[in-house]
């Protein structure tokens, strides 16, 4: 009878299987590979040193990204490429909202009141801060885009 198997280790020489169908690890008889506690004779150790161009710590990456992001969106392309994606999505999420809510005929009132509760929540957030940063501007794109689309809907149903 053939025995199939799959192990992943760092020590593969140190596992041997005899002609017996057993493992054997170390001298020590096993008689399954997924029953058994390996130890091996080297320990694994974890990278310390974040020396080198490139972070290996997933901390460090987390750490890196607003610096990155910044870098990012100094080109005033990409801003305004951003700004107008922000704005779009703002009109769809007006228009998926206005579609679903206004086709079931249920709760027109409560999606209303959130929609302008939201609206007003950002533009108390965006006017009351003294310098505005661009996250907080996409966020003004996003809420223009999402009363836009609002007063689209309403014009269409209108006529």
């Amino acid at each position: 009878m053939a025995h199939s198997s799959s192990f992943i280790s760092t020590n593969l020489n140190s596992l041997v299987l005899n002609h017996h169908h057993q493992w054997t690890s170390y001298g020590t008889l096993v008689s399954s590979p997924f029953k058994c506690k390996r130890r091996f004779a080297r320990s694994i150790r974890a990278l310390q040193e974040t020396e080198g161009p490139t972070p290996r710590r997933l901390i460090d990456i987390i750490r890196s990204v607003p610096e990155i992001s910044r870098n990012y969106f100094k080109k005033p392309s990409r801003r305004t490429l951003f700004g107008g994606i922000s704005l779009l999505g703002g009109f769809y999420v007006a228009q998926t909202i206005s579609l679903s809510f206004g086709a079931l005929g249920v709760n027109d009132v409560i999606a209303a009141v959130l929609c302008v509760l939201l609206t007003e929540y950002v533009t108390r957030f965006y006017y009351s801060r003294t310098t505005v940063t661009f996250p907080i501007a996409l966020l003004n794109n996003f809420k223009m885009g999402f009363t836009y689309g609002l007063f689209i809907d309403a014009f269409k149903l209108a006529s």
